[in-house]
């Protein structure tokens, strides 16, 4: 295993620590956990917290910040924060006009949310919660019941904060990511597997000439293996699945999220969007938005996924509003 880190048990830490050094106008750590919250306060509107196991970044330290959230919580490697974390990012985060909390659809994820939210909750604290569930290639996963939630939680971190941002209530703010839910999908594929230091090898094995189709972020199996094809042919799969969903159809506007699971060159990624604004063109849907690049990553994993979300006036209105964050900003 080539890694650069220091020691495999401190690799969160020092993650954490690494960027706060380089975003202290963004983001403090809680003293002793691992837990971004934003450098200066969120008080007077409703709070946004996400967070999961570590390896996705920059999601979801690197969306704290304005517009997006206001505290992220860092497990050890793919697995859960445990409900004290979260509890204490409630508690830090909370500015006085309640709490949604940002859950992927993943089992610890969903049981120690809302633990914490429960403590929070007997505390005095109005906290609330959604469950992102984007990917649409398998119906139960190695971690989940039901569908994982994936790279379309970004679009949720986007749309809900910038409604708390604008002064939304907690009902108003969960309104908004319910709707994100309810219209985004999410497929990804992979070249290559990633490799968790801890455990020191990558996480399956793929041959020089096979893909893994429909894979999820911790490197779970996904539909099949095949063989790899050109990237328009691996895109048109991807989108096959996504828009046989039902809910994207002539004459809709989407947004499009290409996202690198951490591994893929950019060059590529432009690729792959080349032949996505092509076919969706051709099935008369408007992109109104496009997004490239690394937010919802898998270590060092080589592939991408592909996100559409649907629009209404207030979707669009919401994604375009400004961000500023340390992997996200927008005027």
């Amino acid at each position: 295993m080539k890694k650069l880190i220091n020691e495999v048990d401190n690799v969160v830490t020092e993650m954490l620590d690494g960027m706060v050094a380089a975003y202290p106008q963004y983001v403090r750590r809680l003293e002793g956990l691992e837990v971004l919250v934003r450098a200066g306060g969120s008080q007077g509107k409703v709070a946004l917290i996400s967070g999961g196991g570590s390896g996705h970044e920059p999601s979801h330290g690197g969306f704290v910040g304005k517009g997006m959230l206001d505290g992220a919580v860092a497990g050890a490697v793919f697995t859960s924060p445990t409900p004290d974390q979260v509890y204490e990012a409630i508690m830090a985060a909370n500015g006085g006009k309640g709490v949604l909390l940002v859950i992927k659809n993943y089992t610890g994820d969903v049981l120690n949310f809302e633990m914490a939210a429960d403590m929070a909750a007997d505390e005095g604290v109005e906290v609330e919660k959604v469950v992102v569930d984007d990917d649409v290639a398998v119906q139960n996963s190695t971690w989940t019941t039901g569908r994982r939630g994936i790279a379309g939680t970004v679009f949720i971190h986007k749309l809900a904060g910038a409604k708390a941002e604008a002064g939304g209530t907690l009902a108003e703010v969960k309104a908004v990511a319910e709707k994100v839910i309810a219209n985004v999908r999410t497929m990804g594929m992979a070249i290559s597997a990633c490799t968790v230091p801890a455990v020191g090898k990558p996480s399956f094995e793929l041959a020089e000439d096979e893909v893994e189709i429909g894979l999820g972020i911790h490197g779970e199996p996904g539909v099949r293996r095949e063989k790899i094809g050109t990237a328009d042919s691996i895109v048109d799969t991807l989108l096959d699945k996504i828009l046989a969903e039902g809910i994207y159809n002539e004459g809709d506007e989407v947004a499009v999220l290409i996202n690198g699971m951490g591994g893929t060159p950019l060059m590529e990624l432009f690729i792959a969007n080349k032949h996505v604004a092509e076919v969706l063109a051709g099935k008369g849907i408007k992109v109104a938005k496009t997004i490239v690049g690394n937010f919802m990553t898998s270590l060092d994993m080589q592939g991408f996924s592909v996100t559409l979300l649907k629009l209404d006036d207030e979707l669009k209105e919401l994604l375009n509003a400004p961000a500023d964050t340390p992997a996200f900003v927008q005027a």
